[in-house]
């Protein structure tokens, strides 16, 4: 067995825990950044929420739990659906609906608590979580390649050649590094690639003046610190039970990632401080997020990671990460630098990120063991792939001011769950 260096409650002396903590920020960096980007929201405000959503998840989880919060990519479709596009007219209505999803985090962290968690294995087996995954990656395939090649990085955009060679360049660099490098370097592929795209933008634009798409005068003119613009969400009540239901699917993320922290630190969080207590905090950062224009957060892979690598679980080096994460959110001129990265470089790395969250719903089924020999399950992920990505959509008029509809991720998932109790497994099999 390894020696652990630093457990969840050892403070490391401060000549090493800057380091540490440093190396978690480089490893969430690239994802929490990213999603902004996508969505058009700020991408310090990610920064900020990010850094605040921990210390909140910290502090709610006693300081038992290292886990680092960043942006959710399986809010990114909602996000853009909600809001009308990247930085669409209705983003408010859809940072409503992500405070929402984090009310409904602490709902389904309560009912666990009083009920314990079988009812959402009963509700959301591995044959519709991991079939509504697939939907949320592939649903953002035509984003990716809309970026990647598309001037403006818009749907109406005009083909650009130009543009989809930085993309080539940061999508083999992204493969590159996340199949080749290992150890710290292996932990960090979308920092490199985000580096190595934005490096071959300048040389493209100072070989060739037509292709120059960095604009360092947003930097110029940006002060040296600033906090996040406060943010006023709108609460629309349907957008709101659309991010309810999208957050089933990363409700099921939390506990897997929940899991994979305890195996990695040799404790069970799942009692100790307990799943109510993790969610709960996840949900209060993700609302917290929303009122600071920060996307819904998620308990990050990447850092769990680092910690698997490094055999250091220490929360002081979390929370470290945590504190400079907010740090470099108030420094405005480095947020500016932030969004002076091209679109096609975010095409390039999200080709790859948004077929690595599909690829993550084939291997919730692949282990789980979902057997498709029986129709039953066939028919299950065949209708949930069918709604999700064919555009499915259910609409009516509630009243003559409101309107019902449920489209996309969202219609999938709840049809995925009404097949499921609909038609429940043989028990000639063993099974419920």
């Amino acid at each position: 067995m390894r020696q652990v260096m630093l457990g969840p409650r050892d403070r490391p002396s401060l000549r090493y825990w800057i380091p540490l903590s440093v190396q978690h920020v480089f490893a969430m960096f690239g994802a929490t950044i990213l999603v902004p980007q996508l969505t058009g929201l700020d991408p310090a405000a990610a920064l900020f929420t990010a850094g605040t959503g921990t210390l909140i998840y910290i502090a709610l989880t006693g300081a038992r739990v290292p886990a680092f919060l960043g942006s959710s990519f399986a809010f990114i479709a909602p996000l853009l659906t909600a809001a009308g596009g990247r930085g669409g007219p209705n983003m408010a209505c859809a940072l409503g609906g992500a405070a929402a999803a984090g009310v409904f985090y602490c709902l389904a962290g309560g009912i666990i608590k009083a009920a314990g968690s079988r009812w959402l294995d009963r509700a959301l087996p591995p044959v519709v979580i991991g079939s509504v995954i697939v939907v949320i990656g592939l649903n953002l395939a035509p984003v990716a390649m809309t970026m990647a090649m598309r001037s403006g990085g818009a749907a109406g955009g005009e083909y650009s050649l130009a543009l989809l060679s930085i993309a080539a360049v940061t999508l083999g660099v992204t493969v590159a590094a996340n199949s080749l490098f290992k150890g710290f370097f292996g932990a960090i592929p979308i920092l490199i690639s985000l580096v190595a795209g934005y490096l071959f933008t300048l040389f493209m634009g100072f070989a060739f003046p037509a292709y120059r798409l960095i604009d360092f005068s947003v930097v110029k003119a940006a002060p040296w610190f600033g906090l996040p613009r406060f943010a006023v969400p709108q609460f629309d009540p349907v957008v709101m039970l659309t991010f309810g239901i999208v957050s089933l699917a990363t409700i099921c993320e939390h506990l897997g990632d929940t899991l994979v922290t305890s195996k990695v630190v040799g404790q069970d969080f799942y009692k100790t401080p307990g799943l109510h207590r993790t969610l709960a905090g996840d949900g209060l950062a993700t609302t917290w997020a929303a009122f600071w224009g920060g996307p819904p957060n998620t308990t990050y892979g990447e850092n769990i990671g680092v910690m698997a690598i490094t055999r250091v679980y220490s929360v002081w080096v979390i929370g470290g990460a945590a504190v400079i994460a907010v740090f470099l959110s108030l420094l405005r001129k480095f947020g500016a630098l932030i969004q002076t990265i091209p679109i096609p470089v975010m095409g390039g790395i999200s080709m790859l990120l948004f077929g690595i969250i599909a690829s993550s719903g084939l291997r919730t089924i692949v282990e789980s063991g979902v057997d498709y020999k029986d129709k039953r399950n066939l028919s299950i992920s065949s209708v949930i792939f069918v709604i999700g990505i064919g555009g499915g959509r259910l609409a009516f008029a509630v009243t003559q001011d409101l309107r019902f509809e449920l489209s996309g991720v969202a219609l999938a998932t709840v049809t995925g769950i009404i097949l499921n109790l609909l038609f429940p497994l043989d028990r000639k099999q063993g099974r419920r």
